[in-house]
């Protein structure tokens, strides 16, 4: 078995690599890791390779930034050959970025079979970029890797029902793995104290490209009454610049830190503000309350369990969200951290 794993994003790289490690374990499995540089800077980038112990890519694409059109457009080129070289007998594709959907669409056009790791998810916004990606990459996927039950439920509504797998989160393996080597030093570096601080990311379109939502996030989370840890992505860091926003109060921008070091900020901090799917998730692995700067989610779970609330850019919301007491109980919702184990044993299975 040829596997061939499309990745260019964070997100991307974290799951992949309990799924390549899962791979690499079992006798007869090739398993190639394709970069297509949609994430280059090395911040967002090199120090996760070096830091969940993925092997190097064997195909660095380095299709870079652009528009939707322009960035799907070449990727699915680089892809496209990528594939047709590679030979490959199933392409793994991870969550909802541009690299998602052109890895499915070229192996898809192709007639290889796809494996969509975490499929399912759904916001039922079709306005966000992400949400057209996934539904797309389920929609030509052979093999459906849900991480929980309502992933499940969403594709049976679409009429999807086979090669439907419900594995678990394979983000709940890695933060399971990593969480022994977490970087505590970061909070001394950041100059704060266990529980006595918020750790915000944004990073989502929505509103980083709305002047007027992104000074709201920003406005509310100065207004906290203890320090704000933001580790702004290279996107938000130059839309608050162009606004012209003031990042003053309790905010305290840095620059992105490293998976290790995110975890050791999660983990200690009171609560966590996030449009990010993948740290909504999480915080709620970690026991820590998130505070999502968005309307909907894909991770409805955590809501009903009372450890998530959409505060959209309410800066009352955001606040009240933020100050609210910790949950008593915290079912387990993503798994017993054998995800991707599951998927490796279910891919040899479906191509043998």
């Amino acid at each position: 078995m040829k596997v061939l794993n499309v990745v260019g994003a964070r997100p991307q790289f974290v799951k992949a690599a309990a799924v390549c490690r899962a791979l690499r374990a079992r006798p007869g499995v090739d398993d190639i890791l394709v970069h297509t540089g949609q994430h280059y800077d090395a911040d967002m980038s090199d120090v996760f390779f070096e830091q969940l112990a993925i092997p190097a890519p064997d195909r660095s694409l380095g299709v870079g930034s652009g528009t939707h059109a322009a960035q799907t457009a070449a990727l699915l080129v680089a892809l496209e050959e990528t594939i047709l070289s590679e030979a490959p007998t199933l392409v793994l594709i991870y969550g909802d970025t541009n690299t998602t959907l052109a890895g499915a669409l070229a192996a898809a056009k192709l007639n290889v079979p796809v494996g969509h790791v975490e499929a399912g998810l759904r916001s039922f916004d079709r306005r966000m970029p992400e949400e057209v990606n996934r539904v797309v990459a389920d929609h030509v996927s052979s093999l459906q890797f849900c991480p929980t039950v309502t992933a499940v439920k969403n594709l049976r509504a679409e009429g999807i029902e086979t090669g439907v797998h419900m594995v678990g989160d394979v983000m709940d393996d890695v933060l399971r793995w990593a969480l022994p080597y977490k970087r505590d030093a970061v909070l001394v570096e950041c100059e704060v104290e266990q529980g006595d601080y918020y750790l915000m990311t944004v990073h989502r379109a929505a509103n980083t490209d709305d002047p007027a939502r992104l000074e709201a996030i920003v406005r509310a989370a100065s207004k906290l009454p203890v320090p704000v840890v933001f580790p702004a992505h290279p996107r938000t860091r130059k839309a608050i610049a162009a606004a012209g926003i003031s990042c003053e109060g309790n905010l305290r921008m840095i620059p992105p830190v490293g998976y290790l070091e995110s975890l050791a900020l999660q983990s200690s901090a009171r609560a966590v503000l996030t449009d990010s799917g993948g740290v909504q998730k999480e915080a709620y692995m970690l026991g820590v309350p998130c505070v999502t700067l968005r309307a909907e989610t894909e991770w409805p779970e955590t809501v009903a369990a009372g450890w998530n609330v959409l505060a959209d850019v309410d800066g009352d919301a955001i606040a009240a969200a933020a100050l609210r007491p910790v949950p008593h109980e915290r079912p387990p919702l993503f798994g017993d951290g054998h995800a991707a184990e599951r998927i490796a044993q279910i891919c040899e299975e479906a191509v043998s």
